[in-house]
């Protein structure tokens, strides 16, 4: 079910009902809809091979089939398959206007659902049983480990893994079920993803020892993940700018740059042959094993900024396994940590990193700028909501500063795939005045962001 079609449902369901239990209805809509896509699209053309009919173990089963034309039969499936994924989306309240009845798969898979979105609404302001028709299931997690690893085994069983990932997110920040993360068995029992590796570090400062090799071991899950997804092309990108960001006179013909040769050689221009005599060509260079390019990653490791921190790790250690670059990683809040010598290994610069707390960039970018030595070749990259509880005016002064020394500066208000967060307008619009424009980061976009920064391109923001 789409975003559309939730934020419909929203609207005609009871107007009365009023925010936690509308947020958890939206919630549970879209997993709901997860579950459809999974259960339902692709279910329908298996049920086919098998010769039966979509429907057949939901809200379908029991529709009047007619004798008539095998169209009017199929209407009536297709309706009654629409109706068991809107009570699916709904949750059986008694004005959800379905009339339908789960049974089976259908029912354990809106037990799953209502134990996380129907006890969150009760929690924000509503008994979600009052609302409940006869014979339906009032559901909770409670705050024990046993139901919870119980229902972490159900939803893995009924949704897809993307589905998964987002109902876990919901559980912990819906039902405060944070400190079960504590629990080595509890762990192994979750579905690995960046999400749950940003609460693990949030929390690490408190975990016994006998978890925190558990945590590690998600966390190392998720994080070769992303560098399976995401070094090759990182490497290809920078590779290649740095290769084009080397001029040659003497290229070899795949390397010519056609547009600068062009221009170089406009006066030799043959108006009769309309032609233009190459003289000089001006090529891409190919890079050297030497050190070519500087780059600083500068990591707000605010607690807002959890996902960022974790990508970002991975590409600074993508980053520094590229002998073209020198590579400085270093993270902060109210202090400076530089986590260079960790930098080879993500995990170990995440459990490093003290998530949390206040928010100094004008102290992070005085380090980092204490640390270039060669401004022209150095792109620095910082990676913060752009919410200072420093020095606010000085900030924008030290990135006016390595600008006009030649240093590329690039501003990401998050490196995630949520899109642009909570950020300090009035800084974002200063440092776009100095010609450095600042907008969240899509991972996948990171690699094109860099070779831009690098060859000195207008970089593709979003």
């Amino acid at each position: 079910m789409t975003g559309t079609a939730r934020r419909g449902a929203d609207a005609d369901d009871d107007r009365g009902e009023r925010g936690g239990r509308k947020g958890a209805r939206g919630a549970r809509g879209g997993a709901a809809g997860g579950q459809g896509m999974a259960e339902g699209d692709g279910v329908d053309e298996r049920d086919r091979a098998a010769g039966r009919r979509p429907g057949d173990d939901g809200g379908g089963r029991g529709m009047n089939e007619t004798d008539g034309a095998p169209g009017a039969a199929q209407a009536a499936v297709e309706d009654g398959e629409r109706l068991r994924r809107w009570r699916l989306v709904l949750g059986g309240a008694g004005a959800d206007g379905t009339g339908c009845v789960l049974a089976g798969r259908d029912r354990a898979v809106d037990e799953a659902l209502g134990a996380l979105y129907d006890s969150a609404a009760a929690d924000r302001g509503g008994s979600s049983g009052s609302r409940r028709g006869a014979g339906e299931r009032s559901g909770g997690l409670g705050g024990s480990a046993p139901a919870v690893a119980r229902w972490l085994g159900d939803i893995r069983r009924y949704f897809p893994a993307p589905v998964v990932q987002v109902m876990q997110r919901d559980a912990i920040d819906r039902l405060g079920l944070s400190a079960l993360l504590l629990e080595p068995e509890m762990l192994e029992a979750l579905e690995p993803d960046v999400h749950l590796a940003g609460t693990l570090l949030s929390l690490s400062a408190a975990m016994p020892e006998t978890t925190r090799e558990t945590a590690r071991a998600v966390v190392r899950g998720v994080v070769r993940q992303l560098e399976e997804r995401l070094a090759s092309r990182t490497r290809a990108a920078v590779a290649g700018a740095l290769d084009r960001s080397a001029r040659t006179a003497r290229p070899r013909r795949a390397d010519i740059d056609w547009g600068r040769t062009i221009r170089a050689n406009l006066k030799n221009y043959l108006p009769e042959q309309r032609t233009v005599v190459p003289e000089r060509l001006i090529g891409y260079g190919r890079a050297a094993q030497s050190v070519r390019k500087e780059v600083v990653l500068c990591i707000d490791q605010s607690g807002s900024m959890a996902p960022s921190v974790v990508y970002a790790s991975v590409f600074g250690a993508v980053l520094a396994s590229m002998r073209s670059l020198s590579t400085r990683l270093v993270a902060f809040d109210t202090s400076v940590a530089d986590l260079t010598d960790r930098i080879d290994d993500p995990v170990d610069v995440l459990f490093a990193a003290q998530l949390g707390g206040g928010t100094d960039i004008n102290r992070a970018l005085a380090y980092c700028q204490s640390r270039i030595t060669r401004p022209a070749d150095t792109v620095v990259v910082l990676i913060s909501d752009l919410h200072e509880g420093g020095i606010r005016g000085e900030m924008v002064k030290r990135v006016a500063a390595m600008r006009a020394a030649g240093t590329a500066f690039v501003a990401l208000l998050a490196l995630s795939d949520e899109g642009a967060p909570a950020h300090d307008r009035e800084h974002a619009a200063a440092l776009a005045a100095l010609g450095v424009p600042a907008f969240a980061c899509t991972p996948d976009l990171f690699p094109e962001v860099m070779a831009a920064a690098i060859e000195g391109r207008p970089l593709p923001a979003p």
